[in-house]
């Protein structure tokens, strides 16, 4: 597998990854809100790469991307904003490669801490933060498609 900075060229791949997991995880909301919400969030403008603050990995296998994650590290406060691992490949330990690599990233930044957001019904996102010695230290809610979900806020200390 081969961990490496996002280029524009992988805006697609990201699509199909968040496509893929959110269609997968988020029974709660309906598939074409999915698809909209998808549509808006995963593109070059939502995502800035060329941007100081902004953090974009992908994950590779056999020249496929099957995972991202996202982070925007502004003063002492670095947020995880997207981190996914395409359905087929959970469990592999892509994410916590990512992770990893996002940490090694964010430790060159003026950043104390972590926080990484996911709808609060995510118990996989939860179970995956707390393995990583992330606390839930907040709630909130995130709209989507004009309707409010709750969020869960988890958060790292980091040296």
């Amino acid at each position: 597998m081969n961990v490496r900075s996002a280029t524009a060229e992988d805006f697609e791949g990201i699509t199909a990854v968040a496509r893929a997991t959110w269609h997968d995880t988020y029974d709660e909301l309906e598939a074409d809100v999915i698809d909209r919400t998808v549509d808006t969030w995963y593109t070059d403008d939502s995502m800035p790469l060329e941007a100081s603050s902004t953090v974009v990995f992908v994950a590779e296998r056999a020249g496929d991307l099957v995972g991202f994650t996202h982070a925007v590290a502004q003063g002492e406060t670095a947020d995880i904003l997207r981190m996914y691992v395409h359905p087929e490949y959970q469990g592999e330990g892509i994410g916590s490669e990512l992770h990893e690599r996002l940490m090694a990233a964010l430790e060159t930044t003026d950043a104390e801490r972590v926080r990484a957001f996911d709808f609060a019904f995510n118990d996989t996102s939860r179970t995956f933060y707390e393995g990583l010695g992330f606390e839930r230290t907040d709630e909130g809610t995130v709209e989507i498609d004009g309707e409010d979900y709750p969020e869960a806020v988890y958060t790292l200390e980091i040296d």
